[in-house]
């Protein structure tokens, strides 16, 4: 293919594609690559041949799990364009690709309508005030209803979403569309393109059965636009009606405030609406340009906010938004340029790491193939080689301007196994293996454990463990014994109390002495541990707060009572004791572990367990039987949804129970339901359940000893 001159940066377009799994995703990104001329054959999620979906595990499954970048070009715009996993336990994908995008599309099922996963990605769009469009896929499919979905889109997500289309046909006679702008039909015919001709298909007359419904839904989309523009409003009071262009351009404005959301529909399997779907994204996204400058910090400052507009003029500015271990060139920084250039040579600062890096190699991604380049520049979406000591979240800009901006923040992991080698000799190699995975994918969290020699990982689900340990095997070539899943609890305490914890031993020479006394008290959930000193100087010298910090830190993240993490607690060093001779930092270390070891114990510690939101999609027959099963796993129901023949059950239910719940539904509902699970929070154990799962750890060693 020849090589597409390079469209100004007003004429650039970076988005990404989310939506619930199995909503047409890549389906649509291949589509999108196929009229955009970046490649000729669309490939199949069925048949593993897609260009965005290249891991084995993917093609195997059928689904997205990594987000995949590409570039392409349409009506003289360059898109960059990311397609995120759909599947929950893969949320860390979509989080870190919403911070480096100007825009979105997010799809939705003709049948499915607004599922979970579609709620969740739109609070983060919320979050970060990112313009969207909605494309309403697969209404060829039974059961497809463009009415009822736009009802749900006004009910669950947004009030601002106005349909620019209406379908042509249902189900299975979905042919095209009517652009509600132009006052035109576009038929598609064996999909051939009304476009870029085609036998069968064409620009049409709008069908005289729908003749009305396209007045009155025009009539409400002029209204909507209007509102959100006092000219064209008074034109519109007037009795006048403006012209396309200038409607554009207010819906243009309108959608990048996030005053509007544009509603367009179609069957990509098909190729039914990709075309305006790409008119709408050049015509209605924003550029870089237009949106406002990014905000950062002065490293070393958190009060001093600086800003970098998207313009290659100025100082570099980059976010690392995803990290690769390439089988052929290794350490692979995937970044969003906002601001400045770079050349292959020169060099970049990381603000967290505190180090500078020469960057060795720039390359545009393809999915997994890599195009090299000699610079990059903003707007651009990029890989790098050679800034090591890149992760996740880091910032990487021009070493004589530095800023740092704001860090992603992960959901934290509610699942674990345990990984051993299958040999001695392959204990390292594990580790390192693990570390690795770890590094590309912030919601997979490792600890080993010395004693036993186990590797724990930690994830979001059984998907997304099981996803990793089938990468251990195809990409490092181990085979390591796996646990079952093992859920990931957490210690908190009920009440406040002080505690005094005391060390001194006497060795001949110097001896060891320290004494701390700490204020301890529950906090609200998801607050973590904060420790403070209150200490007096001249009974706790300065010196010793950071080892006491470090020892009660270490302590509760080892577990008190069951040895799990304790969380949500304040710990407030009060004071204590020292000796001018006999007190090292290490004395400090071990007497603040041993105080807030006696505090929590003595606080009323819990138990607390990962709560799970449950969506659930069976038919009308086996509704009783889910409800009551619900119940019996201590999960309680909080909404039910009628969508046609299908009953949509929302629910919660503690991890604990949910496990192997995919089995348990198929046997329930005969193979036909569906369901997703998503962390929602912390909550106590009951506690006769809790004194089970604390004896078992007693018995399995893993509570540290007293």
């Amino acid at each position: 293919m020849s090589k597409k001159k390079e469209a100004p940066i007003e004429k650039v377009r970076i988005i990404g594609i989310f939506a619930h799994v199995d909503a047409g995703k890549t389906t649509t990104s291949e589509a999108i690559l196929y009229y955009t001329g970046r490649i000729h054959r669309t490939g199949s999620v069925d048949e593993g041949s897609t260009q965005l979906d290249w891991m084995e595990q993917e093609r195997a499954r059928g689904i997205t799990i990594t987000a995949a970048a590409t570039a392409c070009h349409w009506r003289g715009h360059r898109i960059n364009l990311i397609d995120t996993p759909g599947h929950i336990d893969f949320t860390a994908e979509v989080v870190r690709s919403i911070r480096v995008i100007d825009g979105a599309v997010i799809l939705l099922c003709g049948v499915g309508g607004v599922e979970p996963q579609t709620e969740a990605v739109w609070r983060h769009s919320d979050r970060e005030n990112l313009p969207r469009i909605i494309f309403v896929n697969k209404l060829d499919r039974l059961g497809a209803d463009f009415e009822r979905v736009l009802d749900e889109v006004h009910e669950r997500l947004t009030p601002h979403a106005v349909p620019l289309q209406l379908p042509i046909g249902r189900e299975g006679e979905f042919t095209g569309v009517v652009d509600l702008i132009s006052q035109r039909a576009l038929i598609w015919r064996d999909k051939a393109s009304p476009l870029v001709g085609g036998t069968e298909g064409g620009v049409k007359p709008i069908p005289p059965a729908m003749q009305a419904r396209v007045a009155a839904a025009r009539a409400s989309l002029l209204d909507a636009i209007c509102e959100t523009d006092d000219a064209l409003l008074e034109q519109r009071l007037a009795g006048l009606e403006p012209d396309a262009e200038m409607l554009g351009a207010a819906l243009r404005r309108a959608t990048v405030a996030g005053k509007l959301v544009p509603v367009l529909c179609g069957a990509s399997r098909k190729r039914i609406g990709v075309q305006p779907l790409l008119d709408a994204i050049v015509a209605y996204l924003p550029a870089p340009v237009d949106m406002p400058p990014i905000l950062g910090t002065v490293p070393g400052s958190t009060e001093e906010i600086v800003e970098r507009p998207d313009d290659p003029a100025a100082p570099l500015c980059a976010a690392a938004f995803k990290i690769v271990t390439d089988p052929h060139v290794g350490h692979l920084t995937w970044v969003r340029v906002f601001s400045g250039h770079l050349k292959v040579g020169e060099t970049v600062y990381n603000p967290r790491a505190g180090v500078e890096e020469r960057v060795g190699r720039i390359y545009r991604m393809h999915a997994n193939r890599r195009e090299q380049v000699d610079h990059m520049a903003a707007s651009d979406v990029v890989a790098l080689v050679g800034v090591k000591s890149a992760i996740t979240g880091d910032t990487l800009c021009d070493p004589a301007h530095p800023i740092e901006l704001e860090t992603f923040k992960f959901p934290e992991p509610v699942i674990a196994v345990a990984l051993t080698a299958a040999s001695n000799d392959e204990q390292e190699k594990l580790r390192q293996a693990v570390s690795h995975l770890c590094a590309e994918d912030p919601t997979l969290v490792s600890r080993f454990d010395p004693e036993t020699g186990e590797e724990t990982l930690a994830g979001m689900g059984e998907l997304h463990l099981e996803i990793a340990v089938d990468r251990l095997r195809t990409e490092f070539g181990l085979v390591p014994r796996v646990s079952p899943p093992q859920v990931s609890y957490r210690e908190t305490i009920r009440q406040t109390v002080e505690a005094t914890g005391g060390y001194k031993k006497q060795t001949g020479g110097h001896g060891h002495f320290a004494e701390v006394r700490l204020h301890v008290e529950p906090l609200e959930r998801g607050e973590g541990v904060v420790f403070e000193s209150v200490a007096p100087p001249s009974e706790f010298p300065g010196d010793f707060v950071r080892p006491t910090e470090l020892g009660v830190r270490q302590a509760l993240e080892k577990g008190i009572i069951a040895g799990y993490p304790v969380t949500d607690v304040r710990v407030t060093l009060l004071g204590g004791k020292f000796h001018e001779v006999d007190s090292a930092s290490m004395d400090f270390q071990i007497a603040g572990s041993m105080a807030v070891r006696q505090a929590v114990r003595r606080a009323h510690p819990a138990l607390l367990e990962p709560i799970m939101h449950t969506n659930i999609n069976v038919g009308e027959e086996h509704l009783g039987a889910i409800v009551a099963d619900i119940g019996r796993r201590r999960g309680s129901v909080s909404a039910m949804h009628v969508r046609g023949s299908v009953r949509n059950v929302d629910s919660e239910v503690p991890l604990a129970e949910a496990r192997g719940y995919a089995t348990d539904l198929r046997s329930l509902t005969q193979g036909r339901g569906t369901f997703t699970l998503e962390f929602r929070r912390y909550d106590f154990v009951p506690d006769s359940i809790a004194e089970q799962i604390i004896k078992q750890c007693r018995e399995e060693g893993k509570v540290p000893k007293r």
